[in-house]
């Protein structure tokens, strides 16, 4: 309970500038590309996207979910996604409020690199989705760029009084992860998105920010996939 609080303590002081700067450049990519990676499961499908945060990516997978739900343990965060006119709980990913079975597509992006008991979340992630249903599982990737910079240039910091380090993170490389999954989870492959932009800063730069969006794009299902920042696993629910 005392890192549950934690979390939620540090994602209600990032809530209040968590969108700044998020509608365009490196952040409105990287959730453009996770919408990408979700798009061809969600037409028409019941999705639920844990730790939806303020709901910048469940806004977009709700245009063409039939039914679009999402979860934050931070209230700062739900209310914003409220605002939004999304259908969102108060919640913790290894007590998640919804009933077994009650979606056909489970997202998760930049949630499962802060959560210490990793297992019990993916038990619960794998809970809530439909046999046959598929999960999106998005990690951090120690075999990438973003990796090594968050390396050389430390903790980023969210506010005056809190950096990154305030924060549990964990690196899974895709063994790591292939071997996380529970067994009634089938791992069918891996999207990688951030391949190649060393720094956030690049997205900025006249000339070259469009050139690495392209990459970043062409390289969701390269082979260059696994070395991807954020490793997305697509995995599948036995039924």
């Amino acid at each position: 309970m005392e890192q549950t609080g934690n979390v939620r303590a540090y994602y209600d002081e990032f809530s209040r500038r968590y969108e700044t700067g998020r509608d365009r450049g490196y952040h409105f990519l990287i959730d453009e590309l996770e919408a990408a990676v979700a798009a061809p499961h969600i037409a028409g499908r019941r999705v639920l996207e844990a730790g939806c945060g303020s709901g910048l990516v469940l806004e977009r997978l709700a245009r063409s979910a039939s039914l679009a739900c999402g979860f934050d343990l931070s209230p700062g965060m739900v209310r914003q996604a409220r605002e939004r006119g999304l259908q969102v709980a108060l919640g913790d990913i290894t007590a998640i409020p919804f009933a077994n079975g009650a979606f056909d597509v489970v997202c998760s992006f930049k949630v499962l690199a802060h959560v210490k008991q990793i297992g019990r979340a993916l038990s619960e992630l794998g809970r809530v989705t439909a046999p046959g249903g598929v999960l999106l599982l998005e990690f951090y990737n120690p075999r990438s760029l973003r990796y090594l910079a968050k390396r050389l240039a430390g903790p980023g910091r969210i506010s005056d009084g809190r950096t990154e380090a305030d924060i549990f993170t964990r690196w899974d490389s895709p063994p790591t992860v292939r071997k996380l999954l529970p067994p009634e989870l089938v791992l069918e492959g891996f999207r990688g998105v951030r391949v190649f932009t060393p720094a956030a800063f690049v997205h900025r730069l006249p000339g070259l920010a469009g050139a690495i969006a392209a990459l970043e794009r062409l390289a969701l299902d390269s082979p260059l996939r696994v070395f991807g920042g954020f490793l997305i696993a697509v995995a599948r629910k036995r039924n």
